[in-house]
């Protein structure tokens, strides 16, 4: 009996390692795969057995298991016991594979392209072609989960290159996705094969003003790319498109403030507007009319909509007052659609027929965050101004930068003046280190975080040098930047990094010289509300192909324009740094 079961033990043994092994060739090794059996029996048998190999294998298949059945703290110490130097080629390209998705189930994207980077993994193409479509996919969700849009694209392409069917129309969908967020100076770059088509198809859409052209842009592309995957099958956002090209606009409402406080504020912005307005009418287009109405002398909201409904309007840009805007918002419904040129309060979804765009300095918090964790920076400090916008600004940068692992190690909020050189001091934690008299500053501070005016950074950059401090890099939002030109002042923040406006920054574009022709103060801080308007004009017949394509992106001249799933406009901004008195670009934020 003891040798009948001695006998039925070896010989489930000898086919449970079958089972977890199959041979690509024999330099390469084995590879495992998961058997018919349990997470205890595989690890049983890898105790048991006395070839090196073998036991490697069945961890290597335990530890696929235990992924599958999304138990990932117990594959990390299986994967553990591997020892991945003595494993043949094959192995190794798995087990970097199977390291490299424990990484992500971490959020850790570079922790699982440094895993890929094993020097096995050169020669995947050697591989099955179900590993290679695993390795490749997984280093497709970490370059793009790591900010490298355009490497998890070609990424894609390659695995594409295996699929057919549905895995493969899949797969077109999410480069599509990847290549359609690339900005458009990206996208003009030369890329040959495969990838260039997805490029120039999404430059096309990008470059196109109207949804008219946008279909015309695509037809065109598809009659010069017959056998491309994209041609063949139009990605499915691309097709939705269709539908809303044949909803043309022929009337818009611009609701604005002509009397009171904001009076200033909407001139630059209906100025904005207009000239944008007038330069599609000049480029042969059919825009659609404008008409006025003055939001100071609104009594009811309710009867400014049914006297545009009886006018025939079919958009509303507009309003620009907050307390509007919170009417708007608290409704079940809006009898025409609307792009209000504010934010409501505390982030709620409003109706589906409200969009809203504006100057946010929440945007530029969040651009801070993404600039610097693009920058490789992991800690930071903060100073923000005292108060309830300080406080939103602070949440912002917060929200996005831990989101994306970062931590805030100090914050200071600005009051008076005459304190801001000691909060500088305490913020940057000054001390003595040993017997010596010169202070220190605290080395766990990559940078600073600074929302303040340009008086302030004047004031607080200078005191950084002053505290043994001036090699922190400070990264601002654009609030420290008056756009007058005076070099005095720009030597003050001398280092200072900043987001910006693409009309503040771009003075060479074409409408952004009209408008500053026509009206100098465009040139200046005021500038920004004319970009503004120009970009709530380009939106106003854009809003229901962001909508149904969130991965879509405006090139505007208030920022790079997409919207969230509230349906507000968010903003990523161009940068630039204080150089010796003058404001110079920064090249964009790697993708």
């Amino acid at each position: 009996m003891i040798a009948c079961l001695r006998l039925f033990t070896a010989l489930c043994l000898a086919a449970l390692l079958a089972a977890c092994a199959s041979s690509p060739s024999s330099s390469l090794g084995e590879l495992p795969r998961t058997p018919d059996a349990s997470l205890e029996q595989l690890l049983q048998e890898a105790s048991a057995t006395k070839d090196p190999e073998k036991s490697a294998l069945l961890r290597l298949s335990a530890t696929d298991l235990a992924i599958r059945q999304h138990n990932n703290q117990r594959a990390e110490q299986i994967l553990a016991q591997v020892p991945l130097d003595q494993l043949k080629p094959a192995q190794q390209v798995f087990a970097s594979t199977l390291a490299a998705e424990l990484a992500m189930s971490r959020n850790q994207p570079k922790e699982a392209l440094a895993a890929l980077n094993h020097p096995s993994v050169s020669r995947l193409n050697e591989m099955p072609a179900d590993l290679q479509t695993r390795t490749h996919m997984v280093r497709a969700q970490a370059l793009e989960a790591d900010g490298q849009t355009l490497a998890a694209a070609r990424e894609r392409v390659t695995m594409g290159q295996g699929l057919t069917g549905e895995p493969a129309n899949s797969n077109n969908e999410d480069i599509w996705a990847l290549v359609a967020a690339l900005p458009a100076d990206q996208l003009r770059t030369p890329e040959p094969g495969v990838l260039g088509g997805w490029m120039s198809l999404a430059l096309a859409v990008k470059s196109a003003s109207s949804l008219q052209e946008q279909q015309d842009a695509i037809d065109q592309w598809r009659a010069q790319n017959p056998t491309h995957p994209a041609a063949i099958q139009l990605p499915a956002t691309l097709i939705k498109l269709k539908e809303l090209a044949s909803q043309p606009l022929t009337k818009i409402a611009l609701l604005l403030p002509q009397d009171g406080q904001l009076a200033s504020v909407s001139k630059a912005l209906r100025d904005g507007f207009m000239a944008a307005h007038y330069q599609a009418q000049q480029a042969g287009q059919n825009p659609p009319s404008i008409q006025f109405y003055d939001s100071s002398r609104l009594t009811s909201v309710d009867d400014f909509y049914r006297q545009a409904q009886a006018d025939g309007v079919q958009l509303v840009v507009g309003p620009l007052e907050k307390s509007l805007v919170k009417q708007l918002n608290v409704h079940q419904q809006l009898p025409i659609t609307t792009l209000a040129l504010n934010y409501s309060e505390g982030g709620a979804q409003g109706p589906a027929q409200l969009f809203q765009f504006g100057l946010a300095a929440e945007d530029e918090a969040r651009e801070v965050a993404r600039r610097a964790h693009a920058d490789g920076l992991t800690s930071a400090g903060a100073m923000v101004p005292q108060g309830e916008w300080g406080d939103r600004v602070l949440k912002a940068f917060r929200d996005e930068w831990e989101a994306n692992g970062g931590t805030i190690v100090g914050v200071e909020h600005i009051d008076k003046p005459v304190a801001l050189a000691q909060q500088v001091a305490d913020l940057v934690q000054l001390r003595k280190t040993g017997g010596s008299s010169q202070p220190s500053r605290r080395q766990d501070m990559q940078f600073i975080f600074l929302a303040a005016t340009p008086q302030q950074a004047q004031q607080i950059k200078p005191t950084l040098n002053y505290q043994y401090a001036g090699d922190i890099p400070v990264y601002a939002t654009s609030h420290v930047y008056s756009a007058n030109g005076d070099q005095n002042q720009y030597k003050d923040m001398n280092g200072i990094r900043f987001c910006e406006t693409p009309w503040l920054l771009d003075t060479a574009n074409p409408l952004r010289q009209q408008v500053a022709a026509q009206w100098p103060q465009a040139g200046g801080s005021l500038g920004r509300l004319y970009a503004m308007g120009v970009d709530a004009y380009q939106l106003s017949s854009r809003l229901g192909q962001l909508k149904a394509l969130p991965e879509n992106r405006i090139d505007g001249l208030s920022g790079s324009l997409s919207m969230d799933p509230t349906q507000r406009i968010e903003r990523q901004l161009p940068w630039a740094e204080f150089v010796n008195g003058q404001v110079q670009r920064l090249p964009d934020t790697p993708n």
